[in-house]
């Protein structure tokens, strides 16, 4: 039988810049209050799961939520500097209208085809992929037949499913992902993997 790491794959929670629709990138902006409240929640709903090891993007709002999850499981976050999400340089701390006015070309090339356009003093979205892979790879490598929490960012995570799932990469944001929403993955050692929760919130309502 194929060896399988099952990743949680978690987003972060709620930051002020998420509530003013600003683009954060790696802008180190932490979690606000309601963020926290959101990361006890999905702590609370992981609570019985098994985890192996927690893994996190280097970014405070993303490891602050993975060491809340944690903690309830007696296990320290090891961070992952690939799982950042994208570098959206000079738009960063800017909303899309000011964005669009700003940058128009450049975000007209961002909304058809991401994976070949390089935000201004950024990242193209074929370069976040590849160096997302590159940790993703490190941690089911690292966990043979392993429960593992992953706590990331929309973009990472919508990357993640994407590929999983077949589907160009340019349309990755046909998949929603919310504040502290859940998705699992599982990953086989034959080059398989299978989606089996998307984008999961019950456990905010």
């Amino acid at each position: 039988m194929d060896k399988m790491t099952r990743l949680f794959l978690v987003r972060h929670g709620e930051t002020e810049w998420n509530r003013s629709l600003r683009y954060q990138g790696h802008r180190d902006i932490p979690l606000s209050e309601e963020g926290r409240a959101q990361a006890e929640k999905i702590a609370s709903r992981l609570s019985a799961e098994q985890f192996d090891s927690v893994y996190a993007s280097d970014l405070s709002r993303a490891l602050e939520t993975a060491r809340i999850i944690a903690a309830g499981h007696g296990l320290e976050v090891k961070a992952v500097p690939e799982l950042k999400e994208t570098n959206f340089g000079r738009w960063e701390g800017l909303t899309y209208p000011e964005i669009d006015k700003q940058f128009h070309e450049v975000m007209q090339g961002w909304r058809t085809n991401p994976r070949d356009t390089r935000i201004p003093d950024g990242e193209s979205l074929g370069e976040v992929a590849d160096r997302c892979w590159v940790g993703l790879n490190r941690v089911i490598d690292e966990n043979p037949d392993r429960n593992v929490l992953v706590v990331a960012h929309g973009g990472i995570i919508r990357i993640a499913v994407a590929t999983v799932l077949g589907m160009d990469i340019n349309d990755y944001w046909k998949i929603k992902q919310d504040n502290v929403s859940l998705n699992v993955i599982e990953f086989y050692s034959e080059n398989r993997a299978i989606l089996c929760l998307l984008n999961d919130t019950c456990h905010t309502s």
